[in-house]
């Protein structure tokens, strides 16, 4: 696959030419609502085997040769030149398809009755790019019981298509994260061994393999409990031939203050079969424009979370979302911004006719509008900023990528991520 982006006065058909595709396969890859339409800054994925390099001035076949990891012999070799040729600006030069690293896919879906018939099509559509879904969620009682989501026929349909099913509990009490929910789950064990049991039954019944804890905002001085709680988790759903693992919160250190103070990332990860990293939502829904997951503040997150957890256990998260701010911007109107999907983000640009721009330090896109004489901020994902979350995980050996959430339309993502990945199944 070819990341190609858009340049001024570039047509759908002039770049199928400079690829040799049709420039229907490209409309067809990246799901474009109208070929005839591009905005500048947009990010297409080219959908052929390989890649191609224009050689940049002052580049030779060595230089070139390092940047893909090849030889200047096999590179020569591929293009049918000699080792020694001496390169002209512009001369494209055929770069072969590495060779695939195998990871493991957790992706969250969140039914809702409103929306089940479709996340019921999503999952559907997507069973055979995902190692685990995560159902997401029954929510935890303070008496130890489990209110459940409308999940429909979507762990049979996973299952069928040989995916784990995940079963995501989590602390939300009227539609919130509640530290005193946990408190009390954490402390009362009369309450927790119920949890634990009903937890057990509902996971044999429905056919969960792994019990997936996303307790948020555990109050520093609760971090032991939550330890001693995942322990005791973990002893019950090993006995019951369950897996365990964790959602963690983007932590930078051990600190035990602050929002995250409850979450000790080395004991949770040795308790754990695996972890997931929510290393996104630095961009969100009351913040000032910016990145939803920029690449520099993720891999601080992941460098410091593979000196606490064996990196074959860590999944790097990853949102498949964006925000579209009003201005004046939050905190200060306390105005929500709207997330939209990635193609809806798109879309958005083209209609607005905006140049899509690009921040190199995120190494996420971005653009402007106005809107009734309004500005407003777009931040999302393209093709760029997911492939340099893949090269985050081929770095540092993670064991896959989770993502938030099915059902918000991100085509380019998929490519890629088979481009990039054989996707496990277990």
């Amino acid at each position: 696959m070819q990341i190609h982006v858009v340049q001024p006065g570039q047509s759908l058909y002039g770049i199928g030419q400079v690829y040799g595709i049709p420039f229907e396969e490209i409309a067809k890859a990246n799901e474009l609502q109208d070929p005839s339409r591009l905005v500048v800054g947009q990010a297409l994925v080219i959908p052929i085997t390989g890649s191609y390099h224009w050689v940049q001035p002052g580049q030779s076949l060595y230089i070139i040769s390092q940047l893909y990891g090849m030889t200047v012999e096999e590179l020569a070799r591929i293009n049918g030149i000699p080792p020694n040729s001496v390169l002209y600006v512009g001369q494209r030069l055929y770069i072969p398809q590495k060779r695939k690293g195998i990871i493991d896919v957790f992706m969250y879906v969140e039914p809702r009755v409103a929306t089940l018939e479709s996340s019921v099509a999503e999952v559907r559509k997507r069973a055979m790019d995902i190692t685990y879904l995560g159902m997401f969620s029954y929510e935890a009682q303070r008496d130890g019981s489990l209110k459940a989501p409308p999940i429909d026929d979507m762990p049979e349909i996973a299952a069928q298509a040989g995916v784990l099913n995940a079963m995501v509990v989590t602390n939300l009490e009227n539609f919130t994260f509640s530290p005193e929910l946990a408190h009390v789950l954490l402390t009362d064990q009369q309450v927790q061994n119920r949890l634990f049991e009903n937890i057990v039954q509902t996971a044999k019944r429905i056919g969960y393999s792994d019990i997936h804890f996303d307790f948020e905002f555990i109050s520093p001085s609760d971090r032991e409990l939550y330890n001693q709680f995942i322990r005791n988790a973990r002893a019950r759903f090993h006995a019951a031939g369950l897996t365990i693992s964790v959602a963690l919160p983007p932590k930078t250190s051990a600190s035990t203050a602050g929002m995250y103070g409850g979450i000790d990332y080395k004991t949770l990860g040795e308790i754990c079969d695996f972890v997931t990293l929510m290393t996104y939502e630095w961009g969100y829904t009351y913040s000032d424009p910016q990145a939803v997951s920029p690449i520099n503040q993720v891999r601080r997150v992941v460098e410091f979370a593979v000196s606490q957890i064996p990196s074959e256990k860590i999944f790097l998260g990853q949102n498949l979302y964006g925000y579209d701010w009003t201005y004046p911007y939050p905190p200060a109107t306390g105005v929500a911004a709207k997330a939209l999907s990635p193609q809806q983000a798109v879309n958005l640009a083209i209609s607005k006719n905006a140049n899509i721009q690009f921040d190199t330090t995120a190494q996420a896109p971005f653009f402007l509008y106005w809107d009734n004489g309004v500005r407003h901020d777009v931040w999302f994902e393209d093709a760029r900023s997911i492939q340099a979350k893949f090269n985050l995980i081929k770095e540092f050996n993670l064991r896959g990528i989770m993502y938030w959430k099915l059902g918000l339309a991100f085509p380019q993502n998929w490519l890629l991520l088979t481009d990039n990945f054989i996707v496990r199944k277990r």
